[in-house]
């Protein structure tokens, strides 16, 4: 599932593909702001995007689309 995360005072947003549902996302940022922690995403190569909770201005679930690859008249 793609998961866009804005971020408070930046101009761009965190685009993620990550394997964890949108409800785990959902409990993850709950507690981490419940604690005044951090939000810790990982993505499906492995990396793990760290934003302080309190930072988040808001969390954007998509679904995975295929890319398209060539040129077509579709």
């Amino acid at each position: 599932m793609e998961v866009k995360i804005g971020i408070q005072q930046a101009p761009r947003e965190l685009i993620l593909e990550t394997e964890s549902s949108q409800e785990e996302l959902e409990r993850a940022l709950r507690t981490a702001l419940a604690d005044g922690g951090i939000l810790v995403v990982a993505d499906v190569k492995g990396r793990k995007a760290v934003v302080p909770a309190d930072k988040v201005a808001y969390l954007e679930f998509g679904t995975s689309e295929q890319r398209r690859v060539g040129f077509s008249n579709l």
